[in-house]
């Protein structure tokens, strides 16, 4: 039986810098499956866009498609702008929508890379205070998720771990760095932004980040990325199909 296409859908932005990291990801995750058709498209700014690829697909007599939001949690995104966009696909698409990427113990272990890359060691935990930045949301559900994933974080060993948002919500990046050199046991201040590629955002971030010790990089490619989204594609195809669309 022919494996369902993986569609990864992303956001998208001006930043050419996001695209050409989504797609690195991308890349990344197909190689690790080899066989398995991968595609990417945008919601906006970037091209392809999803109707465009989801018309390529069964014009190709592709069948099932599993799309996957490149989102770290649940937010208006994926709650509604990605499945409002699934329902116009042509009427000969299977489409399962997959879970979002958080939370998950890959992610943890990408941010920690990425603290690693940045000059930091395992031996630096304890005395390190992290700032776990991501781009922000006015959902609760998605700011409940980031402030678990800072207390997750927190419990690798970490000294102090703090959330923080570049838009949306607070604190801002800049004011956790110094709620962090405040807490005892922190010597130095580390900024790990929880954000997949760069952009505005992410540049906001980094913006917020002058005062500390560490920069991380943003997520990225990183093998750990790669290897999560074939974990959500595998998950929602041993679900119950579900059309994401209306005939």
């Amino acid at each position: 039986m022919n494996r369902p296409v993986l569609l990864v859908v992303a956001h998208g932005s001006r930043d050419p810098r996001h695209a050409a990291t989504v797609q690195a990801l991308v890349r990344r995750a197909g190689a690790l499956r080899p066989g398995l058709r991968v595609e990417t498209a945008f919601l906006d700014f970037n091209l392809p866009t999803v109707p465009g690829v989801l018309d390529r697909l069964a014009a190709d007599g592709v069948r099932d498609v599993v799309a996957l939001p490149l989102l770290l949690t649940r937010a208006f995104h994926a709650k509604a702008d990605i499945p409002a966009v699934l329902r116009q696909a042509p009427p000969s698409l299977r489409i399962r929508q997959a879970e979002v990427l958080g939370p998950s113990p890959l992610l943890i272990a990408a941010v920690e890379r990425r603290l690693y890359e940045a000059g930091l060691a395992p031996g630096d935990k304890s005395t390190t205070g992290v700032v776990l930045a991501s781009a922000g949301s006015t959902d609760p559900e998605a700011i409940a998720v980031i402030a678990e994933t800072a207390r997750e974080l927190r419990r690798t060993g970490w000294c102090s771990v703090r959330p923080a948002f570049a838009s949306a919500s607070l604190p801002r990046t800049e004011d956790a760095v110094r709620a962090l050199r405040t807490d005892p046991g922190v010597r130095r201040v580390a900024v790990a932004p929880y954000v997949i590629a760069p952009g505005r955002l992410p540049d906001r971030i980094a913006a917020g980040a002058t005062e500390a010790d560490v920069l991380a990089g943003v997520l990225g490619p990183s093998p750990e990325l790669a290897r999560l989204l074939l974990e959500r594609y595998d998950g929602a195809h041993a679900a119950r199909p579900a059309v994401a669309h209306s005939a």
